[in-house]
């Protein structure tokens, strides 16, 4: 692996996102002035972990069994008997609200013959847990409930047959499980800095607007690694590189997370030539050739200045006056933190948030979702909305809830079934990732081989 290094300089002539900041119309919140690079030894990953059955199966037993994972947000859940199934890598869950203020999340199998209490799908609400195969049922708490015929089961002691449990944490208005009940406590795991780096923008208080999953052909890890970095920006986006400071991206790295912050009007250093601010803002707003701008922007008037007003106007109704203190960066840039080992919240005020998932058992497939959480004005928090499930041969434009970022989406997604045929292919056997461009996905490794050395 070799020695660690420092974290390599850009040219001198390419604009920090540090240096970016101090040119804010508003004072800018600590948050974004926290730098943490991450030192390590040059990283080279083994192409089997993205294609190999053995160790997708280590994953399995070393990974998922133990660790900390999202597994829906608490409004998916409003009232008490609310239940939804989590999948993941061959296991179910069965989570459920048991009190106003308590989840719980159960093993999806019966305890007489294995099958499903619940079937995949969207939130249903319910006063207990029947078996559809012989009709055995519990309470929604886990407790048992029922024995059809019980005088042909002497054996069953009703207090030992409750229903296994995983244990359940919340954060940020998501609830999390882990299989491992000796697990140290969801907080510890997220830990303080992450709690104090979101205490500005509390997830809690958003809504979920939208909910798409797409089944991707590629290893769940292919997917989420081409949402880690903006070094694909320029190959895979360059409409976008007018308006975006894609290699001028800040990366840093603590404990369990990652973070990368890519500002939006202001140019790619890859340009050869200097765009107008009118071709910052319309390269921003995903103008088509055949459009008007949203915007003039002239004279004073930036591109970073113009979304920024425009995004505290469409906040101003949720928000109120709070609004006025939110610093333009906050307001057009991209801070797109990674939650070890898929969960890929969005800061600020950008409604992103990403899970990536295997597909199963299949080590050549996974589930891509993506949420908007968007703000409410206090006591009208509108209904979660249903997940919107699109297969591997469907187009992302077919979720129009998405917006514009369907399309960028078709563009980051036509790369990653290609990846996995790749990855098979290569004579190579390992893939090489940069030291800093691709600090998140080095991070992640890091974080991975730990896991999987247990």
């Amino acid at each position: 692996m070799g020695v660690a290094q420092s974290v390599p300089r850009r040219p001198d002539n390419w604009l920090t996102y540090q240096r970016l900041l101090d040119s804010d119309t508003r004072p800018v919140p600590g948050v974004l002035r926290r730098e943490n690079p991450l030192e390590l030894p040059p990283s080279e990953i083994a192409v089997e972990r993205y294609t190999s059955r053995e160790w997708f199966d280590l994953e399995v037993e070393r990974l998922w069994k133990r660790v900390w994972q999202m597994a829906a947000r608490e409004e998916d859940l409003p009232h008490v008997g609310d239940n939804l199934v989590y999948d993941i890598a061959g296991m179910s869950f069965l989570l459920v609200r048991v009190a106003p203020d308590q989840f719980k999340a159960f093993y999806n199998a019966c305890l007489h013959r294995g099958r499903m209490l619940r079937e995949a799908g969207g939130g249903t609400r319910a006063s207990e847990f029947r078996c559809p195969f012989h009709g055995f049922a519990w309470n929604i708490d886990g407790t048992l409930k029922h024995i059809p015929c019980q005088w042909d089961f002497p054996h069953i002691q009703p207090a030992a047959w409750s229903l296994p449990e995983a244990k359940v944490g919340t954060w940020g208005g998501f609830v999390f499980l882990n299989p491992d009940l000796n697990a140290a406590p969801l907080a510890d795991f997220l830990s303080d800095e992450l709690s104090d780096q979101f205490k500005r923008w509390p997830l809690e208080h958003r809504y979920k607007q939208a909910h798409v999953a797409k089944i991707l052909r590629c290893n769940w890890k292919v997917a989420q690694e081409a949402f880690m970095e903006a070094f694909h920006v320029v190959a895979t986006h360059p409409q976008l590189l007018a308006g975006i400071g894609d290699a001028n991206s800040q990366y840093d790295a603590w404990g369990n997370f990652s973070r990368a912050i890519t500002a939006n009007g202001t140019p790619s250093p890859h340009l050869s030539w200097k765009p107008s601010e009118q071709e910052m803002f319309d390269s921003m707003t995903d103008r088509r050739l055949d459009e008007p701008p949203l915007a003039e922007i002239g004279g004073e008037l930036t591109a970073r200045i113009a979304s920024a007003a425009g995004a505290r106007e469409m906040l101003r109704p949720a928000l109120g006056a709070a609004v006025q203190d939110l610093s333009d960066a906050e307001l057009v840039d991209s801070f797109y933190y990674t939650v070890f080992p898929n969960f890929h919240p969005w800061g600020a005020y950008n409604r992103i948030v990403y899970r990536f998932r295997p597909n199963g058992v299949n080590v050549d497939e996974s589930i891509m979702e993506c949420m908007y959480l968007a703000p409410y004005p206090p006591g009208e928090k509108p209904p979660a909305a249903t997940i919107h499930r699109l297969g591997a041969d469907d187009d992302w434009t077919e979720a129009p809830e998405l917006g514009f970022l369907a399309r960028v989406f078709n563009q980051d997604t036509f790369n990653l079934a290609k990846v996995q045929l790749g990855l098979k292919t290569m004579k190579k056997k390992t893939v090489t990732l940069a030291n800093y461009q691709e600090t998140k996905i080095r991070h992640f490794h890091f974080l991975l081989d730990q896991w999987l050395a247990r």
